[in-house]
């Protein structure tokens, strides 16, 4: 059954229930008040049994008994069976009551008997009790009518209403009906660039914009993992093409000199290093969101043993140790481990022999400052992209991966990575984790 169907339902269930339990009140708030109009006649004439009743009761003839202790009966006890009850009453030994009874009766102009459907009124008086009936047959055929009538009503009030729940709830589902629609056509396309109307206000247009803000990031998501599909296989083609050409010569029939032989053979090994920096390098991006262990470690030990090997790398590069304040951070150690080589492997390729490495940690925030050529104002805002290459680092080894390690890496830990050029040349790289770390010391 569908959302509008339900709601259809569920609006004419409550109708229902509400008509019919206004409809039940008002027959028996009806039904109490045509018997409490007759209980009240029927006990005026009951205590003045001598007084012509005709002109308070016009349509209906009262039909009167009075009944004594012994007994006997007088005025109209052909007409009005006396039963153990009311001679009950008429010895004083029970009150005086209503009840609802049938009688025959005789017509005064034929005496014909007829039967009555009567509502009596036993009443103790001085000497005996006093018994007074009258026809109310004419009350059940009000009450008939009235009960008809509620019956239409109600039925005529549930069809309105379901009629009315279902224009509404068409008119409420329609954004949640474009919704469905959308869903379903990017299902079967496979493409999320469509969007639904925003109009209106409340939880639906709400939930419309938070549809058109997911499929925007779905859109974008999907783009970047063609562009990252795309770059990664341009970058592997040029190595893979080149490890092919070398091996299809060292498996050709031509006679190559033992020099010959080396260069290619140490070209096949700078290929194959190449090669596996470059998918490391896309693993460690393609795994950025997966599922590692979280726990506290001493970035400030990090960092020193990352320069261990960086001096080990780049001998002949001055690495400045600045102040390395004891830092915690909650998160992932080895791809932090991963970033921070990266900033200074970076930062030792472009310095070049004879320079220096200024390396500093301070309120969560790792400072590398190298003393190269810095960063060009148009490559500036596109080094932590992946792939990217400046015109400068094209003819340098690597794949235009290590920065953008470095931006997944501080966004993983919640921090930000900003590159910009250094007061008196070179570069200097920020990478500030302020949400995840905090000075202290593992130590105790």
């Amino acid at each position: 059954m569908s959302l509008k169907s339900r709601l259809t339902f569920v609006a004419a269930g409550v109708v229902a229930v509400v008509v019919a339990l206004v409809s039940t009140a008002t027959y028996f708030l009806m039904r109490h008040q045509l018997y409490s109009q007759v209980d009240a006649q029927l006990t005026q004439h009951a205590k003045n049994p001598d007084q012509n009743y005709r002109g308070l009761n016009p349509f209906q003839q009262d039909f009167i008994a009075k009944v004594l202790p012994d007994g006997e009966r007088t005025s109209d006890s052909d007409q009005l069976p006396i039963d153990a009850k009311i001679q009950a009453v008429a010895d004083g030994r029970r009150p005086g009551f209503f009840r609802n009874a049938t009688l025959t009766a005789f017509r005064i102009s034929d005496r014909r008997k007829f039967v009555l459907h009567s509502r009596e009124r036993v009443l103790p008086v001085t000497g005996g009790a006093v018994v007074v009936a009258r026809d109310i047959s004419y009350i059940a055929r009000d009450l008939d009518r009235l009960r008809l009538v509620l019956i239409l009503v109600s039925l005529g009030g549930i069809a309105v209403s379901a009629g009315i729940a279902a224009l509404v709830s068409g008119a409420t589902l329609a954004p949640v009906r474009r919704l469905t629609a959308a869903a379903e056509r990017i299902s079967e396309t496979g493409e999320p660039s469509e969007r639904v109307p925003e109009g209106g206000r409340g939880e639906l247009a709400r939930l419309g914009a938070a549809f058109n803000t997911m499929l925007g990031s779905l859109d974008e998501s999907l783009d970047r993992q063609r562009r990252f599909v795309a770059d990664a296989s341009h970058e592997l083609r040029t190595p893979l093409t080149s490890l092919q050409t070398n091996i299809d010569v060292l498996r050709g029939d031509m006679e190559l000199e033992p020099e010959q032989r080396r260069r290619l053979l140490d070209d096949l090994h700078r290929e194959s290093q190449e090669m596996r920096t470059l998918i490391a390098g896309l693993l460690e991006l393609t795994t950025s969101g997966g599922h590692l262990e979280n726990e506290p470690f001493q970035l400030d030990e990090l960092v020193e043993n990352v320069l261990e090997r960086a001096r080990t790398r780049f001998p002949g590069i001055t690495w400045e140790e600045g102040s390395l304040e004891p830092t915690i951070v909650d998160g992932y150690r080895d791809r932090m481990e991963r970033a921070v080589w990266n900033l200074l492997e970076n930062a030792g390729k472009w310095s070049g022999d004879g320079n220096a490495v200024e390396v500093s940690l301070a309120q969560g925030e790792l400072r590398v400052r190298d003393h190269g050529p810095g960063f060009a104002e148009e490559d500036r805002p596109l080094v932590f992209e992946r792939f990217y290459r400046s015109a400068a680092a094209r003819a340098m080894p690597g794949a235009g991966l290590g920065l953008a390690i470095v931006r997944e890496v501080a966004e993983a830990h919640g921090g930000t990575v900003e590159a910009e050029n250094a007061d008196g040349g070179g570069a200097l790289v920020r990478l500030s984790l302020d949400g995840a770390a905090r000075v202290d010391s593992l130590k105790t």
